[in-house]
């Protein structure tokens, strides 16, 4: 029943839409080109439906007569009567240019544009018109188009070949779509905040995907405009008509039409200085009641765009009951031109079947906002056919038909000999470049895969003054279970020294599950993973790994300076982590230790320095001589948790997607005495917390603060002592969790309490887009401080102020630190930061 029920409604759907006829036609200008994406109205309700690209709609309705309504930003709306019967109905449109009236009004020289005064009203009324409904459901269709005009020969130095256009969907030129898709989402909204969206269905052209459900509405009510995510401007953009619009833009009075007995009056909306997050073009405001009837927006790279060049928005508004204005369409359409790729694209929403004050479920908003049905990429092609409020164009359907056919045909045959055969005749042989730089990851491409992966070796190379020139390599397998949701990993790791001619080898292995049940309020997922681990390894004294072992072989090599600091471990470690649906992560651990210390075997650099030599391998601020020999049995506990996380749900999997509340973290510690000769006593916590505020206009402010301590310090080694992340090198430490300029161990401690402190605040565009010249760079300002505290003779502070966003890709900061309340030193670091440096992930 539960998989027939689905079709059985399905089927009632379709049939009941056999008694429906259909109005179909072309919307054009007065000299017959198409308007694309022209709205067309069912007059007197809510029902309607947007033109394509081409011009062309059609209209379901029951028999009877209407009044049919077509209009489009800057042209007049054309209203015609038709009564259907049984027979499908051709009604055509042809829009003339808007015939502005200018207002009787007196300018004198100097005097206010009448544009001002209709902006305050409409300002004033803004805030009742953000969200005018206590609640509301609404239905979006969402056509995403992404066309390629032009490819070049290579991507980040990888080449694009002949077979990846054609994967493509392009042809030799490069043109062509490479993105199509459809979604029907129901969207629920209740206030003062709360939305869910239901993606009722999806697809995407040439594959199993689930269709692009975003963006919902643009809301230009709102003071700070959000526009197809924080990617573009995490800033945000400034409303024409937001409270302090006046201080953004200038406004020209444009003249006014009426429709529907109701006078909109056109305004010229012009940012008043460039490089600001701010709007261009014409938005229309009714008379007297100063709602936004439509609109026609741009934003270009001077308004501190992102990633793409250009982006044009077009809402209209309709009346849904008596006091209130929706969206009824809106069109995003975009532009983008870098790295040689030259792309063009729209995002198409018609927004149908309002219903105003609906009731809800009592556990209908949940940490859920947005869920997709379980059959969601299911429906077949005469579902969407019945469904879709606009027809495909001419080149879609050709697009949907030619990759859902390649897609079919590639899943039915995918674990087919011939099939498999072609896929490794594509991959080619083990290559020498792969074992020993790039690595490899090699399948057997069945419906249970097994993946070995190999570790490359010249890569991989370290230079230290214990070991000398150390080879690492490593090579595992994965086994995968996709329909069980489980995988077992396996990875062995080698290493030898050259100069201390010491082999270490360790391994690991991961078996995971992931749980996926259905409830009465939907879905909860519940991930877990084991972990065991053994061998004999080399390691840092700071298991943090402040220090990137490629960084400390240039500078022991170039500098003759040794600032990472090692030692043996032969170990066992058992650990489980475990995901809740709630946002809770927690990991619990044991493991014991052997730790060996390592001396130095080499003075070796390519650079001699007369006054400068090799400091001893282990931590020479703490200790006078390297450690003894010991061994050490270890509890280890840590949980995060994050309240209010949210959540996107997939048929079978959940993904967080954030919260307005900040993570918590704890962290336990235990030495545990006389187990297997253990040598260690002592209870050791942190508590933590950590978020990333987005101020919208004023910059992100990041922040983590930690509290902790030793409870118990009977036996504590300088491998387990609470080291903070220091750095000494050029390049940047993790930031808003290291001390940019801080020695690795010379304020190391086994207090009983400490704290530390990050903050960091990322300008995104606030004041260098006031200085000239360099705000053409789009690079950005970061500012802020790190300090920890243990007691008046062990502290320390830094503050810094950078630049980022250099090149889309780097930063550099000016950092001064004081220690113990004194001046200590001022230095430079470089490091990632900006739209494309700040997501990377980098292993120091």
């Amino acid at each position: 029943m539960r998989k027939t029920l689905p079709i059985l409604l399905i089927g009632f759907f379709l049939t009941t839409n056999l008694f429906a006829t259909r109005i179909q036609g072309t919307v054009t200008d007065d000299k017959g080109k198409p308007l694309a994406f022209a709205s067309v109205l069912v007059k007197g309700t809510t029902k309607g439906t947007t033109a394509s690209n081409d011009g062309k709609y059609f209209i379901d309705v029951d028999p009877g007569t209407y009044t049919i309504s077509a209009q489009y930003v800057g042209y007049e709306r054309v209203d015609k009567k038709v009564t259907v019967g049984t027979k499908n109905e051709q009604l055509d449109f042809q829009l003339s240019l808007l015939q502005l009236s200018l207002k009787e009004v007196v300018v004198r020289p100097g005097a206010e544009d009448p544009a001002y005064e209709i902006i305050r009203n409409a300002i004033k009324k803004r805030k009742g018109y953000e969200n005018p409904l206590d609640s509301f459901t609404c239905e979006a269709y969402i056509k995403t188009l992404v066309r390629t005009r032009k490819l070049p020969k290579k991507v980040f130095g990888q080449k694009i070949e002949e077979r990846d256009k054609k994967d493509m969907g392009v042809d030799s030129a490069g043109r062509g779509i490479i993105y199509l898709s459809e979604s029907l989402t129901r969207i629920a909204y209740k206030k003062p905040n709360k939305i869910k969206l239901e993606v009722l269905s999806g697809r995407e052209s040439g594959s199993s995907g689930f269709g692009f459900s975003f963006p919902t509405f643009i809301n230009f009510y709102s003071n700070n405009v959000t526009v197809l995510g924080s990617q573009l401007n995490p800033r945000g953009f400034v409303s024409p008509i937001a409270d302090g619009a006046l201080n953004f833009y200038k406004y020209q009075y444009l003249g006014s039409f009426w429709e529907d007995g109701k006078e909109i009056n056109q305004i010229k909306v012009t940012p008043r200085r460039k490089f600001e997050p701010l709007f261009s073009g014409t938005i229309n405001i009714t008379e007297g009641d100063w709602r936004i009837h439509s609109l026609d927006l741009a934003l270009f790279k001077e308004s501190q765009l992102q990633i793409l060049d250009t982006i044009k928005i077009r809402q209209q508004h309709v009346p849904i009951s008596r006091e209130v204005w929706r969206t009824k369409d809106q069109v995003v359409y975009f532009t983008f031109n870098q790295f040689g790729i030259d792309a063009v694209g729209n995002f198409l929403n018609v927004y149908n079947k309002y219903e105003v004050a609906p009731s809800f479920a009592r556990k209908f908003f949940n940490n859920v906002t947005i869920k997709y049905d379980t059959a969601v990429n299911k429906k077949t092609k005469a579902y969407w056919d019945s469904i879709r409020p606009i027809p495909l164009e001419p080149e879609e359907i050709r697009d949907y038909k030619t990759k859902d056919s390649l897609f079919q045909d590639r899943r039915d045959s995918a674990f087919s000999k011939s099939s498999i055969d072609s896929l490794r005749k594509r991959r080619g042989p083990i290559k020498f470049k792969q074992i020993v730089w790039t690595g490899f990851a090699r399948t057997n491409y069945k419906p249970d895969p097994i993946i070995v992966r190999w570790e490359p070796v010249i890569r991989n190379l370290e230079y230290n003054t214990a070991e000398g020139l150390a080879i690492n390599a490593g090579i595992g397998f994965d086994k995968r279970y996709p329909q069980k949701s489980k995988s077992l990993s396996v990875m062995t790791y080698y290493r030898y020294g050259l100069s201390n001619s010491h082999f270490n080898a360790w391994a690991s292995i991961n078996y995971s599950k992931r749980s996926f049940n259905w409830d009465e309020n939907g879905g909860t997922v519940g991930r877990g993973s084991w972990t065991l681990s053994g061998g004999q390894q080399v390691v840092q004294f700071n298991r943090d790994n402040p220090i990137s072992p490629l960084i400390n072989s240039w500078y022991t090599l170039v500098y003759k300076q040794n600032y990472l600091k090692n030692y043996e471990n032969r170990f066992v470690n058992l650990k489980y982590n475990h995901r809740f649906d709630a946002g809770l992560n927690a990991t619990i651990g044991l493991s014991y230790e052997d730790r060996l210390p390592l001396e130095n075997t080499t003075d070796f650099s390519v650079i001699e320095y007369k006054t400068r030599n090799f400091t001893p391998n282990y931590p020479f601020e703490q200790l006078t001589a390297n450690f003894t020999r010991h061994q050490a049995a270890l509890l280890q506990v840590d949980l995060s948790y994050r309240p209010g996380q949210k959540y996107i749900q997939f048929p079978r999997n959940k993904v967080p997607i954030g919260s307005k509340y900040p993570t918590l973290g704890f962290q336990y510690v235990k030495g545990i005495s006389k187990v297997l000769g253990s040598d260690v006593n002592f209870d050791r916590w942190k508590f933590s917390v950590w978020d990333d505020v987005n101020l919208k206009l004023k910059g992100l402010l990041k922040y983590r603060f930690s509290i902790g301590g030793f409870l118990n310090s009977k036996a504590v080694f300088i491998q387990d002592y609470q080291h903070f992340n220091g750095n000494q090198l050029l390049f940047a430490s993790q930031y808003t969790n290291s001390f940019q300029l801080a020695p690795y161990y010379a304020n190391s401690t086994t207090a009983s309490v400490y704290a530390t402190a990050h903050l960091e605040h990322h300008f995104n565009g606030l004041l260098t887009n006031k200085i000239p010249g360099f705000r053409r760079l789009n690079w950005t300002l970061v500012g802020g401080a790190n300090s920890f505290y243990v007691n008046k003779n062990n502290n320390y502070g830094e503050l810094f102020v950078g630049v980022e966003n250099i090149f889309k890709l780097f930063r550099i900061d000016f950092v001064s630190s004081y220690l113990n309340g004194s001046y200590n030193q001022t230095g430079i670091r470089l490091g990632l930061g900006g739209l494309i440096g700040g997501s990377v992930q980098v292993s120091r």
